[in-house]
């Protein structure tokens, strides 16, 4: 098992580095991954440590690059990801990397403002053009109806009416556009603010218009407001801009909007020109940008990185070295300093890097290696709790019983090679999967599990040749060893077919109709017509979960030894692990050994399985300590007797040795500690004495008999709390831990029960979905079936995989995840420590390059 049994060996190492050699040397190590640094500057605020300034200048430049990032999405283009991993850049080459993105962001920006400008000019003379054709379209409509009344003249024409021999004012009038969702409320505003006397016209701008500062396209209308006098001006000017509505100069006479129309559209041809221009200038620049952004990120993200790192150094009194803290695992150090030499070397320091091992009280991380199949399972194990530094990790075994237990829940060969094959897939193509980075979360998980996932289909092909279920269906490789006892004319060919032909029979164990010989492997097919199938299923899916449930406890708690072994706490092993095994074994081992032995005892050949013992009843009369007589009258059914010699000595043993286990778990343990406790103070109480009498027989002062008090009254402090003991909380830990042993063997066992239940459920699902849906087009004879077929299938295919893979494999993980944190880990993992989190450029460069490190 190696260190996939425990976690790796680390150890607390002190790093001096000289000032010139730290930036490549931080930089080496990061390259290999493996030391995880200590912040010797926690009290110390972020904008005071020593590379602030360089922090801040690499988020001045992610920035850049975050910009340059969003105008290249904006355009869709696709920026070049070679998954080359660059070396971090010297420090001098910031300058470089600086001086590049402030040419291209002031470069972008100056086109952006560039095209925005253009954008709003094209707009202007856009709008312009259709004021001028509305307007005009406005104009010829008045003359076109007939003959001017006294109020058009006036409107429309250079001259107005003379009235009372003085000359009427002529109306005055405004244009312009307006968004098309302001119309109503515009109009009613108009309506109210001038007490209608006013006159709007309107019509639509059929093409959306382009917005120039969000690129949006907004539809829009034209507008003449025709009004008489100067204070109905202001008073409707004041209207349009409240609206926000853009006001343009519209000549009066048709010759000259005809000019002005004429001119709008030359320069709108200007301005496409010039456009067209300016944004394939853009689009080279950013072309060119998106080639290289990806590497710049990760040169940047590097950077930061590095003095991020730095800033938890601290520097010595001559400033001129480094000194930080970090934990390195052990069989690593060669490599490290290697890394060390490296980087001592790029920097052509001539003082080597200084790695010195420290010894610590403190918890060291734990940390696992794992590779691609064993990480998905230390991820499971992680997410219960990081392990304590080097206790035992169940995630290798969890690489075997994990895809077991659920494949005993999603029994079924059909479902378990879709899933294996959709693994299979993800592992075959994980170069080309990998690369694509996509941002989908639940793609991801399914990405990241795609070993598990590929194992968990593999295990459920294995249960579901077992259970022989493909699909709800039974194959018929072996024939069958029942016989059929119906008569058929003729050859009607093998066992199976005459069985099928039979609408409902029942098999009896007890019966000669079968070849007295065990199936050669997994389940008889003849079970599948069986009237009592279920009855047959459910008892033998129930005893094989109690079997598997008891035997993985019995595991867990035989590695809590280990884990008392490694740690040096023999007392727990006295105290709690024998009486623990002996209770679960004296009573669920015993259990599981009576379930085999009625299995191989009990056979219909030898003996009358009618007589084999009811568990249920024969468990409850053991604690009961009740065993019928088989002389009593009336006869007891045959079932509730005893049937070995010694039965019910050896079962009261058991049960009487159980029952002593719990004051042992109870008593023994905090009745120990309490004994030994009270030696630690007897000591300390006589080394104190020791301690304050004087060396010898002359008088002292004062002052020394007050310092000497003082050392005397800290030793004495010193000791009691590294000793402190609470034989009060020692006893309530232990009842508790007690009561939850001895009810958590009961209903953990129970528990077990799930893989019964969820098998039963899986199977009877697909049993309805085979037969409600899919049998429909199997049950049509002549063209009209082979028609229905296909016709049902893919129905039949959708259901199936929404169904019976997605939501019912979702429920089996769940399921099979709960049996493992609660059932198994719970017997001798603790959880309580936390993981090794080196200093590596591999994790930096998985976050999403628009996301800014914080």
């Amino acid at each position: 098992m190696g260190s996939l049994f425990r976690s790796e060996k680390v150890t607390l190492c002190q790093l001096f580095l000289q000032s010139e050699a730290a930036y490549n040397c931080v930089s080496e190590l990061g390259e290999i991954g493996l030391v995880q640094f200590r912040d010797l500057n926690p009290d110390v605020n972020a904008f005071q440590r020593k590379f602030v300034n360089e922090v801040r200048r690499c988020d001045e430049m992610e920035r850049k690059l975050r910009f340059l990032e969003k105008e290249i999405k904006k355009d869709e283009i696709p920026m070049l990801d070679t998954g080359d991993n660059p070396e971090a850049p010297q420090p001098r080459e910031m300058i470089d990397l600086e001086a590049t993105f402030e040419k291209l962001e002031n470069e972008m920006k100056e086109v952006n403002a560039n095209a925005e400008a253009l954008k709003r000019n094209f707009l202007e003379l856009t709008e312009l053009k259709h004021i001028l054709r509305k307007t005009q379209v406005f104009f010829e409509e008045a003359a076109s109806n007939g003959p001017m009344t006294e109020e058009s003249v006036n409107l429309l024409s250079d001259e107005g009416l003379t009235q009372g021999g003085q000359q009427a004012l002529r109306l005055g009038f405004v244009a312009g556009v307006i968004l098309r969702e302001r119309i109503p409320a515009f109009e009613r505003m108009l309506w109210r603010a001038c007490r209608g006397n006013v006159f709007l016209r309107r019509a639509e701008i059929e093409i959306p218009l382009e917005d120039p500062v969000t690129g949006d396209q907004v539809n829009k209308s034209v507008f003449i407001i025709f009004f008489q006098g100067e204070q109905l001006k202001q008073r409707v000017k004041k209207i349009c801009e409240g609206f926000r509505a853009t006001l343009y100069p519209c000549p009066e006479t048709q010759a000259e909007r005809r000019e002005m129309a004429i001119g709008v559209m030359t320069r709108i041809e200007d301005l496409n020109t010039v456009l067209s221009q300016t944004q394939d200038h853009r689009h080279r620049v950013l072309v060119a940008a998106a080639k290289n952004i990806k590497v710049w990120f990760n040169k940047v993200r590097k950077i930061k990185a590095i003095y991020h790192t730095l800033n938890m150094f601290n520097l010595d009194v001559t400033q001129k070295c480094l000194i930080s803290e970090c934990w390195c695992p052990v069989d690593d150090l060669d490599r490290i300093q290697a890394a060390l030499r490296r980087g001592t070397e790029r920097s052509g320091s001539s003082v080597p890097s200084i790695l010195n091992r420290m010894t610590t009280k403190q918890e060291p991380p734990t940390y696992n290696k794992t590779n691609k199949l064993t990480g998905a399972f230390q991820g499971l194990i992680d997410a219960y709790g990081v392990a304590t530094y080097r206790e035992v990790n169940p995630a290798p075994f969890a690489i075997i019983t994990f895809p077991f237990l659920f494949a005993i829940m999603f029994g079924d060969t059909g479902h378990g090679i879709i899933m294996f094959l959709f693994g299979l897939w993800m592992v075959v193509k994980e170069k080309s999967l990998g690369a694509s980075k996509s941002d989908n979360e639940i793609w991801n998980t399914f990405f990241g599990g795609r070993y598990l996932i590929m194992m968990m289909g593999l295990f459920s092909i294995y249960t579901g040749l077992i259970y022989n279920d493909i699909f709800s269906k039974s194959m018929n490789i072996f024939g069958s060893s029942w016989n059929a006892d119906i008569a058929y004319p003729g050859d009607m060919g093998n066992n199976v077919e005459k069985l099928m032909l039979a609408k409902t029979y029942r098999l009896n164990p007890n019966s000669t109709n079968w070849s007295k010989e065990p199936y050669p492997f997994g389940m008889d097919p003849a079970w599948q017509f069986a009237t009592n199938k279920l009855m047959y299923v459910n008892s033998f899916k129930m005893k094989m979960s109690v079997t598997i449930g008891v035997m993985q406890m019995m595991f867990g708690v035989i590695l809590s030894l280990f884990n008392h072994v490694h740690f040096g706490n023999y007392l727990n092993i006295y105290a709690e692990f024998i009486p623990q095994i002996i209770f679960l074994a004296f009573i669920f081992l015993y259990l599981v050994v009576i379930i085999i032995a009625k299995w191989i005892y009990f056979d219909p050949i030898t003996m009358n399985t009618n007589c084999a013992p009811a568990l249920l009843i024969g468990f409850i009369n053991m604690f009961m300590f009740n065993y019928p007589n088989k002389d009593a009258s009336p006869t007891p059914p045959c079932s509730s007797l005893t049937w070995y010699d010694g039965q019910q000595v050896i079962q009261t043993l058991l049960v009487v040795c159980a029952l002593i286990c719990a004051p042992w778990m109870l008593l023994v343990k905090p009745i120990i500690l309490r004994q030994r406790s009270r030696q630690v103070k007897t000591h300390v109480a006589v080394k104190s004495i020791t301690v304050t009498e004087p060396i010898n027989g002359d008088a002292v002062d004062s002052d020394q008999e007050v310092i000497h008090h003082d050392e005397s009254t800290r030793l004495e402090a010193e000791v009691e709390v590294e000793e402190e003991f609470e034989f009060g909380d020692i006893f309530i830990h232990q009842v508790i831990h007690t009561i939850e042993y001895c009810l958590g063997c009961i209903s953990n066992t129970a528990s077990y029960l799930r893989l019964w239940a969820l098998s039963l459920a899986h199977a009877e699902l697909s049993e309805v979905l085979w037969n409600m849906v899919f049998r429909i087009g199997l049950g049509i004879d002549g063209w009209l079936g082979a028609i229905m077929v296909p016709v049902v299938f893919a129905p039949w295919a959708c259901l199936t995989i929404a169904i019976l893979l997605l939501m019912e494999g979702l429920s089996a993980f769940l399921h099979t995840l709960r049996l493992h944190w609660v059932e198994f880990d719970n017997k001798f993992y603790s959880g309580s420590g936390y993981l090794f989190t080196p200093f590596s450029f591999d994790d930096i460069m998985d976050v999403p390059s628009g996301l800014g490190d914080d």
